[in-house]
């Protein structure tokens, strides 16, 4: 009977899996071959090259690399800072208000990335609306924040807020009352009931939570473009430069491919250590 029910589930999941390798296999496939080419040069016939590999220690671009991880970094645990007490409150305060701050939150993602980005530039530049509006009304203005390291760590924040509040209100969630009661009856502090019960707990959410925002704001481009002008050189930026402008596509290949495994080794390390069943609610 099982090997039955796993012959059924292995040609369920056929056609999905066939999806899967042409639409996100294959791409990365072809782009591991691009990035062995010899640089601006379309051939075959001088593979393997390196040489693109070379050009990202001699040209300097790890530090592009540096600064999205590091960036993509400090974001994630400002949002895990920033997200823990509002989705405690989503999955163990609120009621029908949780549904109404859902609402609210998935409504922001309806409005384009980069339209909401050039309204903070709007709102923040020199002249704009806080800094023009107090200068009319007091006569004293102020620098503007925009073109920094800071203001790129905020519209990361600001952009990828739900992909951690989401999975962290889900792992909290799943910390049972009971529990939180017991250590309390028990004479346990909050700060013994956050860090030995709710923290370990909810250790399936922050995980998925974090890879998701480190992830997307390790290849953030409009954040760094947008608010932050050429003040800090994303890998995203290199690598969109290599593809248009540098029509170089081996270099930015070999770019996206480093990229790719450092960001894909993380991912699956963390995910190794998330029990996926308590978060499907399989577990019993």
């Amino acid at each position: 009977m099982r090997t039955l029910d796993r012959k059924l589930g292995l040609l369920s999941s056929l056609p999905l899996a066939v999806v899967l390798v042409v639409s996100f296999l294959a791409p990365l496939v072809v782009v591991a071959i691009f990035s062995v080419m010899p640089q601006k040069v379309f051939s075959l016939t001088n593979m393997p090259d390196f040489s693109s590999y070379a050009v990202f220690f001699d040209q300097g671009y790890y530090k592009s690399l540096l600064w999205s991880l590091g960036m993509a970094l400090v974001s994630t645990v400002i949002l895990l800072v920033v997200c823990w007490p509002l989705s405690y409150a989503m999955a163990k305060v609120f009621k029908k208000f949780t549904l109404v701050l859902t609402i609210a939150v998935v409504m922001s993602l309806f409005v384009s990335e980069n339209i909401r980005l050039f309204g903070w530039v709007l709102t923040l530049m020199k002249g704009g609306l806080i800094e023009g509006h107090i200068r009319a009304w007091t006569g004293v203005g102020f620098d503007s924040p925009l073109y920094g390291v800071p203001i790129i760590v905020f519209g990361l924040v600001y952009v990828y807020l739900p992909f951690m509040l989401f999975p962290l209100a889900q792992g909290i969630a799943m910390v049972p009352d009971d529990t939180r009661q017991a250590a309390y009856d028990l004479g346990a502090t909050r700060w013994q009931v956050l860090w030995q019960i709710e923290v370990p707990l909810a250790a399936p959410g922050i995980v998925v939570g974090s890879l998701l925002s480190f992830v997307l704001a390790a290849g953030a481009l409009a954040e760094s473009k947008i608010l932050g002008g050429q003040a800090v050189i994303a890998i995203a930026d290199d690598i969109e430069t290599a593809f248009t402008f540098g029509q170089n596509w081996p270099l930015g290949s070999a770019l996206s491919m480093i990229l790719i495994v450092i960001i894909g080794g993380l991912a699956l390390f963390g995910v190794s250590k998330v029990d996926l069943d308590a978060i499907m609610g399989r577990k019993r």
